[in-house]
């Protein structure tokens, strides 16, 4: 699903225009980016709980010459689903 169709979906079942519907998600998309830059950790009770988790630096290689390449240390989001969300999966 792609967000132009995400906005599409919120704006039917919450029965408002599309552009409301956009505004609420780029909110929502901002608030989640800046509430994992600041404390590092968002959870949603029964959708799961976004980690800003530290990534150590690695050796890689370049795939097309093979040669080793240094991988720098890095910050990455990790998801871990609630269990409303794993059971709507099944």
């Amino acid at each position: 699903m792609t967000k132009a169709e995400l906005i599409a979906k919120v704006a039917g079942e919450a029965q408002v225009k599309k552009v409301d519907a956009e505004k609420a998600i780029n909110s929502l998309i901002r608030i989640v980016s800046k509430t994992l830059k600041s404390s590092g950790r968002l959870a949603l009770a029964g959708f799961g709980t976004f980690v800003v988790a530290q990534r150590k630096a690695r050796e890689g290689r370049n795939p097309q010459t093979g040669k080793p390449i240094k991988i720098p240390a890095t910050k990455v989001v990790k998801f871990k689903p609630g269990k409303q969300l794993k059971e709507s999966v099944k």
